[in-house]
């Protein structure tokens, strides 16, 4: 088997981790987790470390304040790349992203894609539990990013993803520039550009029942001015 690591960002989880580290371990033994706290005042550090006092499948890195969703991820990844795992998941710890898709994510990274991203804009994908707003800003996020950066994908802001060793490789993450939602565009961009293959298999979010959304009006224009910056960098050989 390929060495899985599915990685968490928390920040104020502390309702919600340990449901999903259960159900996550439960229904997808052959990863391992590792859980990126960014000093929740909450106490979420401290519910993971007792998650990984319990599971060796389960550690934890603690950051000194919230750094952001970004620097999360690539810090994760940066490790585990440097640890020799070979798969890499996304998922949000707030139980929006259901378990029961990771048979489909699986299934395709062997049918030989390097990304897969679990897209609520296909056929068999939707949302459940938002208002028509933030229906709005996700499906109009999408189409706005997949117009002017000239892609297909749907679902540009899926954080609901998988990678191969390959792609993270390829993306070079340490040039990535984004670190709130527009972090997803530009992994997914820089791997398109890259050769990398994608696919999407449709997922049904369903909103958080316990906790707050971390998105905000500054991380929504981050991702309005990243996509230009994206797309220039590109015409300029930068990408």
């Amino acid at each position: 088997m390929p060495r899985t690591l599915v990685v968490t960002p928390t920040y104020n989880e502390k309702e919600n981790l340990t449901r999903f580290v259960e159900v996550l371990r439960a229904s997808f033994p052959v990863a391992d987790v590792l859980i990126v706290d960014d000093n929740s005042p909450d106490g979420t550090g401290e519910v993971a470390d007792a998650l990984a006092a319990k599971d060796k499948g389960v550690r934890v890195i603690h950051r000194a304040a919230k750094m952001g969703l970004g620097t999360a991820y690539v810090s994760a990844f940066t490790r585990g790349l440097a640890e020799g795992y070979d798969r890499f998941f996304e998922m949000d710890a707030d139980l929006s992203h259901d378990v029961r898709y990771l048979p489909d994510f699986v299934r395709a990274l062997d049918e030989g894609y390097d990304v897969v991203i679990g897209s609520r804009n296909i056929p068999g994908g939707n949302v459940e539990g938002w208002g028509p707003t933030r229906h709005f800003i996700s499906k109009g996020g999408s189409f706005y990013s997949r117009a002017i950066l000239g892609l297909a994908i749907r679902d540009l802001t899926s954080g609901y993803k998988a990678y191969t060793r390959r792609a993270l490789e390829a993306i070079a993450l340490g040039e990535i520039d984004s670190n709130g939602y527009s972090f997803q565009i530009e992994m997914t961009y820089r791997a398109v550009r890259r050769g990398m293959s994608v696919k999407e298999v449709p997922i049904v979010f369903v909103d958080r029942t316990l906790g707050r959304s971390k998105m905000s009006r500054k991380v929504f224009l981050e991702a309005v001015g990243m996509v230009w910056k994206l797309r220039l960098d590109a015409m300029r050989g930068r990408l």
